[in-house]
């Protein structure tokens, strides 16, 4: 008998795929959970939408008289928290949502799940909990937490709760922490997707103060086949480190996609850096391939190239997504549930 997971945020960028890659691969049966805020997408999944494997639920982490329900009714075999605030300029104008969401609603799902004995939960996180690294060194699970944005920080917070209630109750949890995704329908605030968008209609490309923050990129596709190893595989009450293996500068990234659209780098405009911005983040990867056998295995250059056919094939996601018009698919598939 297919297992039962609950997924939440599966409306995301990251979770929309996580969910694609389960129901066309594997046998599991997915409740995907989403508050469809601003970077919730259902037309993401019109794909799998009417598969028996699948069904939806309109609902935020932070509503536990609804988690309860859910947990209670359906025989949940294991939580993926995707659900999360993930924008590190919105953080900066207000952190409010990203403690409300990250920290208590993250909580309210460990509570809902010790409750009716959910007998696996993964913590989705980022190696942005670590902070900023100098010009040598990479992040393990060892390295101190030291966040440096309220993004950052209330994803820590997180962290630190979900192994608070490994260590004091016994907990059945495990947390990923990965490098900064790319790929098909992330929202274009984002810096690959917003590139690309603006490329194409021939605007200037804010780069912040001299496009030499550096990030190590993996595809999305690669980070969901991590989560769904460690979700399998990882040992309870530990940290997974998820890297790309590629290491790049944001300007090299811009530069990249100017090139591959055929477009001058006279369209670059750099502009203040943001408050508090980290200079590099770079993943040690080592444990989860020793531990559970795990690698990436799209290289950056077919990824990006990939990514940028993905965007400008699908010009009218884009268009929705900037207009807030992809809600009203909701409305029409779902109406008021």
């Amino acid at each position: 008998m297919a297992k039962t997971l609950l997924i939440t945020g599966g409306c995301g960028f990251i979770g929309s795929n996580f969910i694609i890659y389960l129901i066309e691969n594997f046998d599991y049966k997915i409740i995907n959970l989403d508050a469809l805020t601003y970077a919730g997408n259902p037309e993401n999944l019109i794909s799998v939408e009417n598969s028996e494997k699948y069904s939806f639920v309109k609902a935020d982490i932070r509503d536990r008289d609804t988690l309860e329900k859910i947990i209670k009714n359906d025989k949940i075999d294991g939580i993926i928290n995707f659900a999360a605030e993930s924008h590190v300029d919105r953080s900066i104008m207000d952190a409010r949502p990203f403690i409300d969401t990250n920290v208590i609603g993250t909580m309210n799902l460990m509570d809902m799940a010790r409750k009716y004995e959910v007998p696996r939960f993964l913590q989705v996180s980022t190696d942005e909990v670590y902070g900023s690294l100098g010009d040598t060194g990479l992040f393990t699970e060892e390295s101190h937490i030291q966040p440096n944005s309220p993004y950052s920080a209330s994803k820590a917070s997180a962290d630190h709760l979900v192994m608070a209630y490994n260590h004091t109750y016994g907990f059945p949890a495990v947390i990923t922490r990965c490098s900064n995704n790319y790929g098909p329908m992330q929202f274009p605030e984002k810096l690959i997707p917003l590139m690309i968008s603006n490329a194409r209609e021939d605007k200037s490309l804010p780069v912040y103060g001299d496009g030499m923050n550096i990030r190590d990129w993996i595809h999305v596709h690669d980070h969901n086949s991590a989560v769904l190893r460690v979700f399998e595989k990882g040992n309870i009450g530990e940290v997974y480190n998820v890297g790309g293996n590629s290491e790049k500068p944001n300007i090299e990234i811009v530069k990249r996609i100017l090139s591959t659209m055929n477009k001058p780098e006279s369209l670059i405009t750099y502009v203040k850096d943001r408050p508090g911005h980290d200079r590099r983040y770079a993943i040690d990867a080592t444990k989860i391939k020793n531990e559970i056998g795990w690698e990436p295995e799209i290289q950056f250059e077919q990824g990006i190239e990939d990514t940028i056919k993905w965007y400008l094939d699908n010009q009218k996601w884009v268009d929705n997504v900037r207009s807030g018009a992809y809600l009203e698919y909701y409305t029409k598939q779902y109406g008021n549930k």
